[in-house]
């Protein structure tokens, strides 16, 4: 049977997205120390970061930009979002 010596560590979380993160985590039965300890494993497996981290290229920025402000926005309807991804699809 292998041992694990644990430490004990501070990390400084965002509230908001630590109340959330919890909330799913509770879904899977593990606590945030569990959430964490998996998350450094797989570090450690993976030698860096265990999943893709993009740098958003400049036209993703200002679409970022432009969404949260509300700009360049047209309302659809979800029967016309239907018929556009049925055009991407056919063509």
């Amino acid at each position: 049977m292998t041992t694990t010596h644990k430490v004990r560590t501070n990390v400084y979380l965002d509230a908001d997205i630590k109340a959330k993160a919890q909330a799913i985590f509770k879904q899977y039965g593990i606590g945030l120390s569990d959430a964490f300890n998996m998350f450094l494993s797989q570090s450690v497996l993976e030698k860096g970061i265990p999943f893709e981290i993009k740098i958003p290229n400049a036209e993703t920025i200002k679409a970022i930009e432009d969404a949260r402000n509300s700009r360049n926005m047209e309302t659809m309807s979800f029967e016309q979002m239907q018929e556009d991804m049925k055009k991407c699809i056919t063509d």
